[in-house]
């Protein structure tokens, strides 16, 4: 019998399947299964029935935003509606293919998310539009028994439109902390992508420690480069899991990055370095 792993593994649908590898559906899949990972995350919508044919979940829904969904985000009035609207619809969609978790962002740091020159909209403003936008939408998730994710991204890294967000306001893992605590609502949670966190902030186990009641979901990568977390990069994944595991936590783990080489090979040795 095969031993116990010590995380739950997730991979998210873009990494192969919209990026050069260009992978469709059943191959993401059969993949998974070879290596034993439990769900495929961020699925477009219409793709979400194949996961049945494998015996497939999925940990994470998008929250159903235009591209790129991280743009228009929960910091800005102009965009609330909108919003508010497609993440309640992926909500739904959530409940209807059993996934735990919908992400959310803050969105870009500009009044209009689409011109850079537009006036940017203040710490204190992201906050306080950021929290009422999730208390609007927290009754929802809780009814319904869904986990609302806001996710860090990092701002540093302009080189490659998933590599890093130039703009993104959500850039401080302590804003979305303070966001967070002031929406005090046990279904709106962090997703604390480690690749994202070492990116901005570095120190990455202190940090888990201080958002550990926050964390919904997490997501890793290596850096530079969200590539493989193999020893061309510079986070030291054993320890950092070894603290996600002395603080309890449950939920999924998303394998994030890009690959370089065999997909395969790559995600294999990305478990084998997280089963501390």
């Amino acid at each position: 019998m095969p031993q116990p792993r010590t995380f739950k593994y997730s991979l998210p649908y873009w990494c192969l399947g919209l990026t050069e590898w260009n992978w469709d559906m059943d191959r993401i899949c059969r993949t998974a299964k070879e290596i034993g990972i439990e769900s495929i995350e961020l699925v477009p919508s219409e793709l979400l029935p194949v996961l049945k044919k494998y015996g497939l979940g999925s940990a994470l829904a998008g929250n159903g935003m235009p591209d790129p969904p991280f743009a228009k985000g929960v910091n800005n009035p102009k965009y609330h509606d909108q919003v508010i609207e497609c993440t309640r619809r992926a909500i739904d969609e959530c409940i209807e293919y059993a996934i735990p978790n919908v992400i959310a962002f803050t969105g870009y740091r500009w009044t209009n998310a689409e011109d850079p020159a537009s006036a940017e909209i203040s710490r204190e403003e992201a906050i306080t539009n950021s929290v009422q936008a999730l208390k609007a939408l927290a009754p929802y998730a809780e009814e319904n028994g869904i986990v609302i994710c806001l996710e860090h991204l990092n701002s540093r890294d302009g080189s490659h439109p998933m590599k890093g967000h130039p703009g993104y306001h959500g850039d401080d893992i302590d804003l979305c902390a303070e966001i967070l605590r002031r929406v005090a609502s046990p279904n709106v949670k962090l997703l604390f992508d480690i690749y994202h966190v070492q990116v901005m902030h570095g120190d990455v186990i202190r940090r888990m420690r201080q958002v550990a009641d926050l964390i919904g979901h997490v997501h890793t990568a290596g850096n530079p480069g969200r590539r493989e977390l193999d020893d061309h990069q510079e986070i030291n994944y054993p320890g950092v899991m070894r603290e996600l595991k002395d603080i309890g936590y449950s939920g999924f783990v998303g394998h994030e990055f890009i690959p370089t080489r065999d997909p395969v090979e790559g995600l294999s040795q990305a478990i084998q370095l997280c089963e501390v």
